[in-house]
Parts: structure tokens; sequence; C-alpha cells
């Protein structure tokens, strides 16, 4: 390599990373045009996040309500082979989400650990996929000449405040929704939102539809209560949300009869069901005997 080479590249520029919204599968600005600075945990400046606004919670609740008839549409199986391929993804970007997880104040172990527990997390409900509406379901005994069976449906556009574990939350409280066929909004962490745009990234390189999830950075206290009174929001969960603005949120979710879903974690504890069932609606269906 030449001097003049070798110099031409000490002396360059590094491309900096912009971090936009998630919606419908494309990376959009903020339709406000604003942003906010990220900084680590010494206060050092590390990116500007979008600041997504009410207009924005908008449209990621239209583009979710588009993609859940497709999303709940596939198979079981389908759907697990796509959980597993963001697993895949997330493990060939790894490196990146140690980085990004350091500026959290992590140590390198610990980052690692962290992403490690969240591709294993992805594996973990891609196998429930297929799995769930057994141990959901019933063929329920009754008197008379009939079937009678129980069957969990998904309950259709999940809204999400995610906790402020930037990548081990966060995929704890998404994959269990959109397992089971709903369709999600995500508030991400404000203090750490950059993890859930670099996933934002692995989703839309793997194999899930625009729309299944959709993922804004900016101010919880900003967007919660917009996401909480959507008519077209049918469930929420409120996991990312200080105790104190909860019966506010309640209030809003109620006015049209959204399931409400809060339950504080350890996420290096094993998940279990819990998640997925909170999200699913149960249709009983009677048949006559030899009809």
């Amino acid at each position: 390599m030449s001097e003049r080479m070798t110099k031409r590249m000490s002396d360059r520029l590094a491309v900096r990373k912009t971090y936009k919204l998630y919606i419908g599968g494309a990376f959009p600005r903020s339709e406000s045009g604003r942003s906010y600075p990220v900084t680590d945990t010494k206060d050092r400046f590390v990116a500007n996040a979008s600041h997504a606004s009410r207009k924005d919670v908008r449209d990621a609740v239209s583009a979710a309500r588009k993609a859940f008839g497709g999303w709940s549409g596939r198979t079981a199986y389908n759907r697990a082979q796509i959980l597993y391929r963001i697993a895949e993804m997330l493990e060939g970007r790894r490196d990146q989400f140690i980085t990004e997880l350091r500026h959290t104040g992590a140590s390198k172990t610990q980052a690692a650990n962290e992403v490690d527990a969240a591709i294993d997390r992805w594996v973990w409900y891609a196998g429930w996929a297929d799995k769930i509406s057994t141990v959901a379901g019933a063929a329920n005994p009754v008197s008379g000449p009939f079937f009678n069976f129980s069957t969990p449906e998904p309950t259709g556009v999940v809204g999400i405040i995610a906790p402020d574990s930037p990548l081990l939350g966060l995929v704890s409280v998404v994959a269990p929704a959109i397992v089971t066929g709903n369709t999600t909004v995500v508030i991400a962490s404000e203090p750490a939102p950059l993890p859930a745009i670099t996933l934002a990234e692995v989703l839309a390189t793997s194999d899930l539809p625009g729309g299944v999830i959709n993922i804004l950075t900016g101010h919880r206290t900003e967007l919660a209560p917009w996401l909480a009174s959507h008519m077209d929001v049918n469930a929420i969960d409120l996991t990312g949300v200080p105790d104190a603005d909860v019966p506010s949120l309640e209030d809003a979710a109620a006015g049209n009869l959204k399931r409400v879903f809060r339950a504080s974690e350890d996420w290096a504890d094993d998940p279990g069901t819990a998640r997925m069932t909170a999200f699913l609606e149960v249709k009983t269906v009677w048949h006559p005997v030899g009809v």
C-alpha cells in the first residue's frame, strides 16, 4: 500500500451511524424532525436517537394492524422458523451488540452474557410456537352429544413499553407477544435506546414481515399515554412504566377495554409461559357429535 493511501486512511473520518425509528419494516425519521442525545454512564455523547411523536405512534399502530392478518394467519411452524432466523441474525452481529451494551455501563463479560441470553431467548420462544396452543387450549368434557374445544387466538395489536434492560429485557417482552401471532408497537428504553434500533436492523434483514414489530424511541412520558389510549390497540404491556405512572395509563387503556399486563421480572431468570398467555384470547367452540 502506498504511503499516500496509508495517510489518507489514517485521516479518514468514521461514518457515524444514524439511529431512526422502525415502522412497517422501514426506517423513517420522526415526522417531528426531533432527536435527543444518548449518553453513556460517564455522560459522554454516544449518538442522537429519533424522538418519536404521537403521529409516529399512530403510524406504528396502523402498520401493526395492517400486518396482523398475515402474521396471525401463518402456521405456528413458520413463525417458529422466523424467530429462529432472528436468533441467527442476532448472533451474526454479536460484537456490535456487545459494543452498544458497554455504553450502558456493562462490562465486556456482562455485555457478552446478555447478548448470548437474548439469542437463547429468541430460540426458546421459537420452540413454543407450535406448543402453546396445546398448553393453553383444551378439549372440554361436556354432558351431551357435543365436542367442546377451547382454542387460544392472538389478541391483536399489543403496545409495549419496554423495560430499561436494553436488549434482554426488550427481547423478553417482544418475543412472547409475536410468537403467538400478535403484532406489536414498542416504546424502547429511553436512556438506552440504541440496542433496540440495532435489533430493528436484525429484524429487517430476517424473514419477519414488516409491521409485525414496530420500534419507537423517545420520551416514554410523552408516547405511552397515546399508545395506551389508542382505540386500535388491543392490549398493552406496562412492564417499563414506573409505578407512579401505571394508574393513569390503566385508565387510558380502559377506553376500549384493553388487556393490561405488567410484571416485574429478573430478566436473568428462565422465562415462563405467562407472557405468551397474557396476550391470547380463548375461543370455545361447540360441535355436535357425528355432524
